[in-house]
């Protein structure tokens, strides 16, 4: 049984990507990606590739992606950030069970510096929605 591609295939990068038309519909039946534009997430920007119009469906097609990935890269910020807190969790133990004094020696001021750092932001952010509150 083989599986049907979909018409759409996105490249993701950095900021975005790039979007490709998918066509098996050929004598070759060869799988043909043609690229069609261009996409940023960050600024929600739409380029057609080169002197290319991008149909209704095409338009539609990628402001779809563009919400569903925006998503799911929300999502992973925060899954991130609990994956931190779990490690933060086993270096403490790790510092107080099984770590040589030669290995807090070598980690010791770089995290020190690091938790310091984040705490002063993580201060500062909660007192100003506290201000933005009153």
């Amino acid at each position: 049984m083989v599986a049907e591609l979909p018409d759409y295939y996105f490249r993701v990068r950095e900021n975005g990507a790039i979007v490709f038309r998918v066509d098996t519909e050929n004598r070759q039946r060869r799988i043909e990606m043609d690229q069609i534009a261009v996409v940023n997430i960050r600024n929600g920007e739409i380029k057609p590739h080169g002197d290319r119009t991008l149909s209704d469906m095409d338009l539609a097609e990628i402001k779809s992606w563009m919400t569903t990935r925006s998503e799911v890269l929300a999502y992973r910020d925060i899954d991130d950030i609990n994956r931190a807190v779990d490690h933060l969790n086993l270096t403490a133990q790790w510092a107080q069970s099984r770590a040589t004094d030669a290995q807090l020696e070598a980690v010791t001021d770089t995290l020190l510096l690091a938790m310091h750092d984040l705490r002063s932001v993580l201060v500062r952010k909660k007192a100003d929605r506290r201000t933005k509150q009153d």
